[in-house]
């Protein structure tokens, strides 16, 4: 009996090891094996960048909101003229070019090329990113924490194969690539042919895809899967309000042509600290995370690579002239125009959207009893770790320019007009926008803060102190090329009468009926 009960225990003791055996496999799996890396997991695993506390769940991606100036990105029609509005501002992005085919759940690669801006945007599947291939500053830090670190420790270099693609039974593309573990998914010529350095001198996004390797099955092994589309960015100048904006119009740009049926999450392949415009990544996308956040192999189930900011129209307008002009998308329906565009005011109310503010339609037009004059403030404010926190004043009496016109104003009888002192270094990315989508009149010296006019509505007018050591056309570029009015001031120096743009400014509200 004795005996009896000790082999009983012995098996119950062996059946509850392997019970536990089983349980620490069922939740540790093998790295062959790891389970999906949810949304909430991707913005939250490592200190990683963090959405609100109503973080979407799994393939609950932000959906596009409904937006007015809103035209087809994809109209059957593949033979979008080059150099027209929609090849430089839309999808211009019509010349497709598979690299590796799927064969059997394989990965796959694929790139779409614009002859008028001369780059591609690029997606692939089954793809994974090795962050210790990278060779760059961790990224995400808090400014103060990494003052002094030098420009090039936060551009990224990629080691051969810092990301790789599954080939196992990939078929050869057209250009004769994809078969061989081990090999390269593009070479140079493709590079040189598709995505061309021009005049950048480190174009990070092309040294990225330059090292991408194909890998067989047995080899493609991951600690981490993201199962949402996922935007691949690399910044360079992400504490600009312009070159920000570039940025985002960039992604935005790729997430359309590549059909997104939701807006996705981004990865940031560079190593800059936090900054002010993240407000707008996260309320732009699904989601954002730094590429050295991730411990281990992280694998994408798609992945889409999104050109540099220096490549979108808005950036190559100030080198050569793009003969466009913005245009109702409803006018541009029925009426179109190779001449005229409406994607900068798409875009615009994609911003305005996402920040919760109206984009009817009906109600873009300002037919409210006080106006309100917005003056863009330049102010001392630390922007990376590099920066002395003084900017360069544009205007040397901006103060004294706007004490006159607040004292105008106040004595003006004809209409009521409200000016508001936009400090935009101490206000929100949200506050910011709020600013812009309320004034009738955007007055300011030149300066990135007045790349917000890429939000203002129809009917607002803009009026630019431009100083002779600053004469960029960026701002009278976006107002064109959105259909807003647009007015300058050249000076002679950086000091302004405050009489004369006084004088301006009055002339300006007449025309508005004031």
């Amino acid at each position: 009996m004795n005996r009896r009960n000790s082999t009983l225990a012995k098996a119950v003791i062996f059946l509850f090891a392997l019970n536990s055996l089983s349980l620490y496999l069922y939740f540790h799996p093998t790295r062959a094996n790891r389970p999906p890396l949810s949304v909430n997991s991707f913005l939250q695993a490592d200190n990683l960048s963090l959405l609100a506390d109503d973080s979407p769940s799994l393939s609950d991606l932000k959906p596009w909101p409904i937006l007015p100036s809103y035209l087809p990105w994809w109209t059957g029609n593949s033979t979008v003229r080059t150099h027209s509005c929609e090849a430089y501002f839309g999808n211009g992005f019509t010349q497709r070019h598979e690299i590796l085919r799927s064969r059997g759940g394989s990965g796959w690669f694929r790139c779409f090329f614009s002859e008028t801006l001369r780059s591609s945007v690029c997606e692939g599947g089954r793809l994974r990113m090795l962050p210790e291939r990278i060779k760059m500053s961790r990224g995400g830090e808090r400014l103060e924490d990494v003052m002094g670190r030098g420009e090039d420790d936060e551009f990224p270099a990629f080691n051969d194969g810092a990301f790789e693609i599954e080939g196992g039974g990939g078929g050869r593309g057209e250009f004769g690539f994809g078969t061989g573990s081990g090999r390269k998914l593009v070479d140079g010529d493709f590079l040189n042919n598709y995505v061309p350095a021009g005049g950048i001198s480190r174009h990070t996004m092309r040294d990225l895809l330059g090292s991408i390797r194909i890998v067989g099955t047995k080899d493609f092994i991951c600690d981490q899967w993201v199962e949402e589309p996922t935007l691949m960015v690399t910044r360079f100048e992400y504490a600009n309000l312009f070159h920000t904006i570039t940025d985002w119009y960039s992604g935005y740009v790729s997430s359309r042509v590549t059909g997104l049926p939701s807006r996705p999450l981004v990865i940031f392949v560079d190593g800059h600290c936090k900054s002010p415009m993240e407000e707008t990544w996260k309320a732009l996308f699904s989601g954002f995370s730094y590429a050295k956040s991730f411990n281990g192999s992280v694998c994408f189930r798609h992945a889409i690579f999104s050109p540099l900011g220096y490549e979108t129209a808005l950036f190559k307008g100030l080198s050569e002239h793009i003969n466009c002009k913005g245009s109702g998308a409803h006018d541009l329906w029925k009426n179109p125009d190779d001449q005229k565009t409406a994607r900068l005011s798409e875009f615009g109310e994609m911003i305005r959207a996402v920040f919760g503010f109206p984009v009817n339609r009906h109600q873009q037009e300002k037919s409210w009893p006080v106006h309100s004059v917005l003056f863009v403030r330049r102010e001392d404010y630390l922007a990376h770790p590099r920066h002395s926190g003084k900017p360069e004043s544009r205007l040397s009496n901006e103060q004294e320019v706007f004490d006159a016109i607040k004292e105008w104003a106040s004595n003006h009888l004809a209409c009521k007009i409200n000016v508001v002192n936009g400090l935009f270094a101490h206000m929100s990315m949200k506050e910011q926008v709020q600013a812009i989508q309320d004034a009738s009149v955007i007055i300011g010296a030149h300066g990135a803060g007045l790349t917000h006019i890429i939000t203002a509505t129809s009917g607002t007018v803009i009026f630019e102190i431009i100083s002779s050591l600053y004469r960029r056309p960026h701002f009278a570029l976006i107002a064109q090329w959105k259909g807003l009015e647009y007015n300058a001031m050249n000076l002679a120096g950086s000091h302004a009468s405050p009489a004369k743009v006084v004088d301006k400014l009055s002339d300006i509200m007449k025309g508005l009926g004031c």
